[in-house]
């Protein structure tokens, strides 16, 4: 059964990781680069952001609001290597990347999926750890098939195997891009590969998918339930084409679903998050997709960017950092983001929790403190051993010495 939609767009997200020693060069590539415009944020026009965060996760995420306008002056008369270096120090720097025009697309040979991409953005943090963002908007009058399809295929188009799936192949017709191999240029060359990444066990072929549906009040009313839709929602939650045959529990539907509104469902997954609507409240076509794509998802980006942060901490451990200094970063992360709360707004707040919840990282969190612990500890007593040896040393010394005057005192007085 065909199935009409009022409005969707798909966020198609790539995390990487650049060598934290050569991030500033890094910035420096992207402030050279002629797609790239550093993004600044304002009060007046960004006020949604603004007031959705609170201060310290604000000023964590966004530090361009902090600037005046005299200052924002100033750094656009830097010159690159100067701002660079000035950027560097910040803990989140973000670009907008330009593809020219629109980029148009379509997926599959005949009566394919046409495309837009409207948008990419990369987001910096200063240890390393990027990601490289895609918009994405289904041309045309079309179906819910289409995004299930389309949300299936696109999020695998960096996959080395990709090219082995004839079926599945990703046509861009466009005179911005010649075909689907350009785009991953495009990518390869934003992100380069990195060992680090790959000892982090992160996803290197597959992008995470952050999308929103809404669909014709006609599928989903008073009269139509949302029983009618589970299966199909299911699908758009775990990111499957719409000829896939789902098999799911009621307890796994429950773990992935949020409810928030009456109309209004969203799904979480490792594999990403979706927002599942109908146009019956005007607002879940006008107000929530712009706050699902602003708001919310740099929400999700942080509690994305923590998960592989505590990824990164552990695998420096393994690696052998010096504690002292990595127990440090710890702690910092804890002051800074960890005990950080993000925003007081209701929905925001459901959102935290459950996002928390499917990547597991209080789990995560409570392991790598546990062995940064132990790893402390075991520091502190090989240091108390050292000081106590150093102290017997010292002591052997003294009682040497001192039998030495002894008996040099007690041959003198025989003498």
């Amino acid at each position: 059964m065909e199935r009409k939609i009022k409005y969707q767009y798909s966020y198609f997200i790539y995390p990487y990781v650049i060598d934290e020693k050569k991030y500033n060069q890094y910035l420096l590539k992207l402030l050279t680069d002629k797609h790239c415009t550093l993004k600044i944020w304002e009060k007046e026009k960004d006020l949604n952001i603004y007031t959705y965060f609170l201060p310290s996760v604000r000023n964590y995420l966004f530090s361009s609001f902090l600037y005046s306008k005299e200052q924002r002056n100033q750094l656009e008369k830097l010159d690159n290597s100067m701002k660079s270096a000035l950027l560097s120090k910040y803990p989140c720097t973000m670009f907008e990347y330009t593809l020219g025009k629109e980029v148009q697309g379509k997926v599959g040979e005949k009566n394919g999926i046409f495309f837009d991409i409207p948008k990419m953005e990369i987001v910096c943090f200063k240890t390393g750890i990027c990601f490289l963002i895609f918009k994405t908007i289904i041309e045309n009058e079309n179906n819910f098939e289409d995004v299930l399809n389309f949300n299936y295929k696109f999020r695998d188009i960096y996959s080395e195997s990709n090219s082995l799936k004839n079926y599945e192949n990703i046509r861009i017709q466009t005179n911005n891009l010649k075909d689907i191999k350009e785009l991953t240029n495009i990518i390869k060359n934003i992100t380069s590969p990195s060992k680090d990444a790959k000892e982090m066990n992160l996803e290197e072929e597959r992008f995470l998918t952050y999308s929103y549906v809404c669909l014709e009040q006609e599928n989903w009313n008073k009269e139509e339930d949302f029983n009618n839709l589970q299966e199909e929602f299911m699908k758009f939650s775990n990111i499957l084409p719409s000829n896939h045959q789902i098999n799911y529990t009621e307890e796994i539907y429950k773990k992935q679903t949020l409810e928030v509104l009456k109309y209004v469902k969203l799904g979480f997954t490792k594999q990403g998050t979706t927002l599942f609507t109908s146009s019956i409240n005007t607002e879940n076509y006008t107000k929530l997709p712009f706050a699902y794509e602003q708001e919310y998802l740099y929400t999700y980006l942080l509690l994305l960017y923590k998960k592989i942060y505590l990824k990164k901490m552990n695998l420096e451990l393994k690696k052998g950092k010096k504690i002292r200094k990595a127990r440090a970063e710890l702690l910092d992360f804890i002051k800074n983001i960890e005990m950080q709360e993000i925003t007081q707004d209701e929905q925001g707040s459901m959102l935290c929790n459950k996002w928390k919840e499917t990547l597991e990282l209080e789990d995560l969190f409570e392991k790598i403190k546990e062995q940064y612990d132990i790893a402390y500890k075991d520091l502190n007593i090989e240091k108390t051993q050292k000081t106590n040896r150093i102290l017997l040393v010292i002591l052997v010394g003294a009682l040497i010495f001192n039998i030495v005057n002894f008996v040099l005192l007690f041959l003198n007085f025989i003498i």
